[in-house]
């Protein structure tokens, strides 16, 4: 093929000969065609004379003869070393060059001599490509002539790279199994080997391994995380990796939780919530972004009225992320039960059972109904069971009476209110010095530590009781005739209701006389005129009823009169 002038000279050159020497290889191609050309003056007829050409097969001594050039294989993106082997003599003013087969010149050689006569020109092509495949030869060229070896071929081969991504066959909580699936590749081979590079897909880091089989297992990997998997092919020669291929994006399973959580302890406790906190979490703990906390507790309620006691259960859900949570409406000094569980789709972890107290808080009431009560005259008996919710440790009971009404009009109310307190052990109390006829209202409460409950309020009534007198003793008449006897009478104490009526009675005492205790006078039930008790036999009767006004203060009465006291003959 024609290319560039090897060989040159400049300027006028008529009617001289010019010895010129033109060095090849005769190995391939074997076989030359040598073109002259020159330029000839418009003015003059001239023409061109060779003559005494002679082919040698020895090296010419005044052009360097180059040794075979061989055929370079290069990867793509690397780069090309020719080195032009010579023999002869080289003088500075000799140009090397490396000539492409279209005519194209790389100029920039750096020649190294290896003796006197033998030196090596090397010339470098940078980041070759494709389109830099061709052939090339070396050329000298000096003004004693040129030097030009064969051409040799510069073969770019564009390093292997797989077509499809690979395919997934089996995904485990650690490990992906994949096929490398490179049945179909872009670029050359032969393929020497085979890797697999991958990535979790929030990471900036990624790792290559070697395969040797056509699926591989990759090991160690986190749960429930997404990964790049990419196949890398390699052939001979440096730079023979080429690009990662279409990436697999396939993401593990979740594995069970590593182990239940732990540090459950109580941040705060009061009455009637608890607020709890734990080991924060981590992925390594869950191991799967999608997880669930849930706080389970359980307390016991002990039953009203001698009753069997009722468990609470109840689980709670806890927001992700979160390690602290509230137990509200919780009752007050009890023990709560807490077990903290950290599930996935894969299993379940659950903690041990951590028990806490919640503290005192006031009692509750005591139950109206639970108030029984037996009322006297002038006492009142009390009794009262514990709180439903105590709510705590009782101290004590504190109970409190006021009289609020009588039917005794000497009896001033509302009287004065008045507290009594008792142990944690003693529910009942005995009212005593009580007014006869008057209700009372009467309050019971509990305390515990934080302080009084509720209170429970009744109203109870005292029993009238039989009105009495302020006679020291039997007090002697006042004067005695043969049928009249006049003796003091006083008036009489209600004890709980009004006097309604006084009457008079005369017991004969036919024997002897007998000295009474004011506390052994006889009852007399049966009101009876004197005939009735003659008639009878009875040894008394009614001389006369009185009304309460005739006897505001003490009056003197004669018995005997013969005047009729309100249907009574005296």
């Amino acid at each position: 093929p024609l290319g560039n002038p090897v060989w040159n000279a400049s300027g006028s050159h008529g009617k001289q000969w010019h010895q010129v020497e033109l060095a090849v290889s005769t190995f391939w191609p074997n076989e030359y065609q040598v073109l002259i050309e020159a330029t000839v003056s418009r003015e003059r007829r001239g023409y061109i004379a060779v003559d005494d050409i002679m082919v040698l097969n020895y090296p010419c001594y005044k052009a360097p003869h180059f040794s075979r050039l061989g055929d370079e294989e290069i990867n793509a993106g690397q780069n090309a070393s020719f080195q032009c082997v010579a023999a002869g003599r080289a003088s500075e003013a000799e140009k090397f060059l490396l000539e492409r087969h279209n005519g194209d010149l790389l100029t920039m050689a750096a020649v190294k001599h290896l003796s006197h006569r033998r030196f090596i020109v090397s010339f470098q092509l940078d980041g070759v490509q494709r389109s830099d495949q061709d052939l090339y030869r070396c050329v000298t060229q000096s003004p004693r002539g040129s030097g030009v070896s064969n051409f040799a071929e510069l073969v770019v081969k564009v390093p292997p790279s797989p077509i499809a991504p690979p395919q997934l066959l089996r995904a485990g909580s650690t490990y992906l199994i994949i096929q490398l699936n490179t049945n179909s590749i872009l670029g050359d081979g032969p393929i020497i080997r085979k890797e697999i590079e991958y990535r979790a897909s929030q990471s900036p880091w990624s790792e290559v391994h070697v395969v040797s089989m056509a699926t591989y297992k990759m090991w160690h990997l986190d749960p429930d995380t997404e990964y790049h998997m990419s196949v890398l092919l390699t052939r001979p020669g440096e730079g023979g990796t080429g690009p990662p291929g279409p990436p697999l994006v396939s993401r593990t399973k979740c594995a069970e939780p590593m182990r239940p959580l732990r540090g459950l302890v109580a941040s705060d406790v009061q009455s009637r919530q608890l607020s709890l906190q734990w080991e924060n979490l981590a992925f390594n703990l869950t191991r799967c972004h999608t997880y669930s906390v849930s706080l389970c507790y359980r307390y016991t309620m002990a039953g009203g009225g001698g009753g069997h006691n009722t468990t609470v259960r109840e689980c709670l859900a806890v927001e992700n992320n979160s390690s602290r949570f509230t137990l509200r409406d919780l009752p007050p000094y009890h023990g709560i039960h807490v077990r903290l569980s950290l599930a996935n789709p894969e299993g379940k972890k659950e903690g041990r059972e951590v028990s806490f107290q919640t503290e005192e808080d006031i009692p509750g009431g005591i139950a109206p109904e639970s108030l029984t009560f037996s009322p006297l005259d002038d006492m009142i008996f009390l009794k009262w069971e514990e709180p439903v919710e105590p709510n705590g440790l009782i101290t004590q009971y504190e109970i409190s009476y006021q009289s609020i009404e009588s039917s005794d009009p000497s009896i001033n109310v509302p009287g004065p209110r008045r507290t009594v307190s008792k142990l944690r052990n003693e529910t009942y109390h005995m009212f005593s010095n009580l007014h006869p006829g008057t209700t009372y209202l009467i309050s019971v409460r509990a305390r515990t530590a934080k302080g009084f409950g509720q209170t429970a309020l009744t109203e109870i009534t005292t029993n009238i009781s039989a009105p009495t007198f302020d006679y020291g003793d039997m007090p002697s008449p006042l004067g005695e005739t043969e049928s009249t006897i006049t003796v003091l009478l006083r008036p009489a104490q209600g004890r709980g209701a009004p006097v309604s009526t006084y009457q008079v009675v005369v017991e004969e005492e036919t024997v002897k006389k007998v000295k009474r205790e004011l506390g052994l006078q006889e009852c007399f039930p049966l009101p009876m005129s004197h005939g009735e008790a003659q008639a009878r036999g009875t040894p008394h009767y009614y001389t006369a009823e009185l009304p309460p006004s005739s006897l505001p203060e003490a009056s003197p009465f004669t018995v005997g009169d013969n005047h009729t006291y309100n249907g009574y003959w005296n």
